[in-house]
């Protein structure tokens, strides 16, 4: 009896959240319609009843882990053309006290910006993705819903010796990238994405559209590296572009265990922050071969460009890093834009065309990131191979990316992102599974948990670092969606902020005191 009394509660209180959220959710459809005052707004809001829905919510999803049945979906998906539509569509969710997400390019590795536990909103920048482009001053202003493809085309239509510090994914959004942090193989020379940002447009939780002077310096110092998503919609960002050489140099040098690649890896931790900081060498380890017939392998691919020619590539590596080897038969000469498609794995030859391509082949993948400060013994090391052995690592890679140069230079408090000096460099740990269904996902989420507590005692402590844009809800979450108190979220934000994390909090506090902007890992204010 008593359980059908639960029941039946259960059926009733489930019956009346289901009839809420559909009020919620016309009602905030009402008040765009309102407030748009004509009807314009109708042709860029997608609902489940609508045929385009399921296309639209699915195609900037990178992550299949975030894309099953069971996954919460929003009860709207607004696509703004403007800045009108964007404030109407925060003014109306605010009124209605419904959630909104916004999504630039759907990289975020958790699946923030499209995934809510309460009802809620997304709002795609897919239709923002202007570029402006001037040269003569060397600045870009470019839209949040833009990639970083078509960010780098762009650039290079306009000029063969200009660049851009930042990622090697082309179909990153930069909305996203930008105010994380962003980086790319040129950071040892001229640091991160955000190091680069001059000025950005920003919408504000009351609506307000503010520049780099209207906003003031501590809301545009928290955009460029502590998460945009906590403090408003930004719209578009100016950028400083960077001089490149006409022509570098790019090599990849694999090395398998029979071939000394502990030895080299553990010498590369102390080559790779310090050398000349026109050279970027990051190292991938991969397994390959088969786990049916034993055949397992382990490969460190070191993979580089240098700003320049090889004629000075070649002397600089045989007097710092003999080691590895490098031979001019292993070097390509290039435009830069052509190494963007080099570090892409597009085919040598390849149409720059292709950086135009939003779409993207994807998997179901998890990943988690660290921060290296000591060198990593070669014992330590070696302790790595059995875990890409394992079955479950069949699809997975750990990328080491150095540091040093200009990273070293810019103080950890110039912007949130403080990974500066003394890092020898991040790792960053993916592994990928195509196999649908919750075993599959605990299966390799598991083996990730496993390879990151191996690496604790080898990597940064007290805090214990992460980069925010490789989110990673196992460092703590706001299970509810909800409220989480400074506290609660100085867990995970001392690992992404380090001692940023309070002026993150202070900012929040002034331009968003009732945390509208917030997601499982945002800023929270004072008050929460």
């Amino acid at each position: 009896m008593k359980l059908s009394v639960s029941l039946f509660v259960f059926a009733l209180l489930f019956s009346f959240l289901l009839a809420t959220s559909a009020h919620t959710h016309e009602n905030f459809l009402q008040c765009l319609t309102l407030h748009s005052g004509n009807d314009s707004i109708s042709k860029v809001i997608y609902t489940p009843s609508n045929s385009s829905y399921s296309f639209v919510l699915k195609s900037s999803i990178r992550n299949t882990r975030f894309s099953t049945p069971s996954t919460p979906k929003p009860q709207v998906i607004v696509t703004p053309l403007g800045v009108s539509q964007i404030q109407e569509t925060l003014y109306c969710a605010q009124k209605h006290r419904i959630q909104v997400r916004v999504r630039s390019g759907g990289h975020d590795y958790e699946g923030l910006s499209f995934v809510s536990p309460v009802p809620f909103v997304i709002l795609d920048m897919i239709n923002l993705r202007n570029i402006s482009i001037d040269v003569e001053n060397n600045t870009v202003w470019v839209q949040s819903g833009a990639t970083l493809g078509e960010l780098y085309y762009w650039i290079a239509d306009k000029s063969r010796t200009l660049g851009f510090p930042a990622g090697v994914c082309q179909t990153i959004g930069v909305g996203g990238h930008f105010s994380g942090g962003g980086y790319g193989t040129l950071l040892r020379k001229y640091g991160l994405a955000a190091d680069n940002v001059l000025d950005a447009h920003l919408i504000d939780v009351k609506g307000r559209f503010l520049d780099r002077k209207s906003m003031g310096e501590d809301l545009f110092w928290a955009i460029r590296g502590g998460g945009g998503a906590s403090f408003g919609v930004i719209v578009s960002w100016k950028i400083k572009l960077v001089p490149v050489p006409a022509n570098v140099t790019v090599f990849t040098v694999r090395k398998g265990l029979e071939q000394n690649a502990t030895k080299i890896l553990h010498r590369w931790q102390y080559v790779a922050p310090n050398i000349d900081r026109d050279l970027f060498i990051r190292v991938l380890l991969t397994g390959s071969g088969s786990v049916q017939y034993g055949n397992r392998s382990v490969h460190a691919s070191f993979n580089s460009i240098y700003l320049g020619g090889k004629d000075k590539l070649l002397p600089l590596m045989q007097k710092s890093f003999p080691e590895l080897g490098l031979v001019s038969e292993d070097c390509k000469e290039m435009s830069w834009i052509q190494s963007i498609l080099y570090f892409a794995g597009f085919q040598n030859g390849q149409s720059l065309e292709v950086l135009l391509n939003r779409t993207l082949t994807v998997n179901s993948y998890k990943a988690k990131s660290d921060y290296v400060r000591q060198p990593i013994p070669e014992a330590a090391l070696e302790g790595i191979w059995p875990r890409l052995f394992d079955k479950e690592a069949q699809s997975s890679v750990i990328i080491l990316n150095p540091y040093g140069g200009r990273m070293s230079e810019i103080s950890e408090s110039a912007t949130p992102f403080p990974h500066r000096a003394g890092v020898i460099g991040k790792i960053q740990y993916l592994v990928y599974w195509s196999e649908e269904g919750t075993a599959a996902t605990k299966k390799h989420v598991r083996w990730m948990r496993r390879l990151y507590a191996y690496m604790a005692p080898y990597v940064s402590n007290s805090p214990r670092e992460a980069y925010l844009n490789y989110r990673d809800l196992d460092i703590g979450k706001n299970k509810k969606g909800r409220r989480t108190s400074v506290r609660q979220a100085s867990v995970w934000g001392t690992k992404y902020f380090k001692n940023n994390f309070k002026r993150l909090v202070f900012v929040k506090t002034v331009f968003d005191p009732t945390n509208f902007f917030r997601n499982e890992q945002s800023i929270p204010p004072l008050s929460f």
